[in-house]
């Protein structure tokens, strides 16, 4: 049974990265360092801005009205003649300035496809800006720095050549290539000091699986930290763990194995017993209370070896519909309704490498509890067998229903835990012990399979999806 497939949501990768970064404490960490690194920035950019423009322009305001009135004088060194465009021309050259010259005489700017300041006043006295002057110092104009006067009537202007600027974006691809690469390098740095969390997550997993084989590597930058520490008592509890669980297995599987030279011996001298009139009765219950503790025993062993990763799968190809009449075949002998269990079978079924043996338990107790549990039913129970998946590995998918009263839904998660009973007061012939489902379930997961359960409206439906793929 095959669920169908969502459409992806628009916006799916926002709403993934979103979530990557609220679950990610790395990807947190390089952005709390780069709201931090911005800020900073913009302060240090603006208190400088602020110190520079509250102090040391005024102090700077003689010194350049007085380097201003050298150039006016080094232009026009003859207060009786014109300004010399050469002497503005070398100027040029050898500085960062623009030169415009506006009078009787002359007319001549160094730089013609330039912009005029934003203090020039035209002939009716507007500014180029409209009003938007640059202040230098306590609200003097730049008008009064950089605009000089001749005798002659003549007047020389002087501002910052824009076109010595020009590589201004260049550094700012620096910058932000700068940038980018300290980003790298804290994303680098971060993901080496959290990596430990990685290791101690993987662990953690393994331990959650019941795999106590392989400590959490203790992975630390410059010796144990908190990390480390972390990791080191994880390890001692997984060990914990593990000696307890070993010790409860230990202690079952003696218990079991105990327990079967007496039971033996017990049935050994129930057959023995004269079967007269008187004694027949007590003499056929027990023996088939015996079978029963045996049966359970057998049961108890065998969740022992796949739960405790024993379990050595002798995989051979195996024909599940034949096993599937074989064990009904069988269980006509304790269940006279077995003969009526409804068997479809697909003709196309594949042929997978399975374990007839554990196989052989799953189709039996999946269906001694179909029909423990639909005894009064109209309708007996179903087993179902069909292919699914591609053609070129196609996958069994074997479904079991009954048509009993089913089971509440609060109570379908526990269905496969051991020793599970939807009503604690029933006998074992009434409902057994609890380790039928939670047998099936751990036999198809040795197979790397997957087992469900759902309420098929009257009854219950335990699907099991067994792979093509090796155990």
């Amino acid at each position: 049974m095959t669920a169908a497939t969502t459409p992806r949501p628009k916006g799916w990768s926002w709403r993934r990265a979103k979530h990557r970064l609220a679950h990610s404490i790395k990807l947190r960490m390089v952005m709390v360092f780069l709201l931090l690194a911005a800020a900073m920035t913009f302060v240090f950019i603006t208190g400088a801005q602020k110190a520079f423009s509250l102090g040391w322009r005024e102090a700077a305001r003689p010194l350049l009205m007085d380097y201003v009135d050298h150039l006016a004088a080094d232009i026009s060194p003859d207060t009786h003649s014109p300004p010399s465009v050469a002497r503005a021309q070398a100027i040029t050259l050898r500085l960062p300035l623009t030169i415009d010259i506006a009078g009787p005489t002359v007319n001549w700017r160094s730089h013609p496809g330039q912009k005029r300041p934003g203090w020039h006043r035209d002939d009716t006295g507007q500014t180029a800006a409209d009003g938007q002057r640059e202040r230098w110092g306590e609200g003097k104009g730049l008008e009064a720095l950089l605009r000089r006067t001749t005798a002659d009537g003549h007047t020389i202007e002087f501002s910052i050549n824009d076109d010595v600027f020009e590589r201004r974006p260049r550094l700012v691809g620096y910058a932000l290539t700068a940038l980018l690469l300290l980003t790298l390098l804290a994303w680098l740095y971060v993901r080496r000091l959290l990596r430990p969390l990685d290791a101690i997550g993987e662990g953690a997993r393994r331990f959650g699986a019941g795999d106590f084989s392989q400590p959490i590597p203790q992975r630390c930058l410059h010796g144990p930290d908190e990390l480390g520490e972390l990791a080191a008592t994880l390890n001692t509890m997984g060990d914990d763990i593990r000696q307890m669980l070993d010790a409860k297995r230990a202690l079952l599987l003696a218990i079991s194995h105990e327990l079967r030279s007496p039971l033996t011996r017990a049935r050994l001298n129930t057959e023995l017993l004269p079967e007269t009139a008187d004694t027949a009765p007590q003499r056929d219950a027990l023996l088939r209370d015996l079978q029963e503790m045996a049966s359970l025993i057998t049961d108890l062993l065998e969740s022992e070896r796949l739960a405790g990763r024993h379990a050595a799968l002798q995989c051979e190809p195996v024909d599940l519909a034949a096993l599937a009449r074989e064990v009904l075949a069988d269980l006509q002998t304790r269940h006279a309704g077995a003969a009526n269990v409804r068997l479809h079978a697909d003709p196309l079924l594949p042929t997978l490498a399975l374990d007839p043996a554990r196989m052989r338990l799953l189709l039996r107790n999946l269906l001694d509890n179909a029909l423990r549990h639909s005894a009064t039913a109209p309708q007996p129970p179903e087993l179902h067998l069909q292919a699914t998946g591609p053609h070129s590995a196609p996958d069994i998918e074997l479904t079991v229903r009954d048509h009993g009263p089913g089971v509440p839904e609060d109570q379908l998660p526990h269905l496969t835990e051991p020793f599970f009973r939807l009503d604690t007061a029933r006998t074992r012939a009434q409902g057994g012990v609890g380790l039928g489902l939670h047998l099936c379930k751990l036999v198809v997961q040795a197979h790397g399979g997957t087992l469900t359960l759902r309420n098929a409206m009257p009854g219950l439906a335990v699907t099991v999806l067994l792979t093509a793929r090796a155990p």
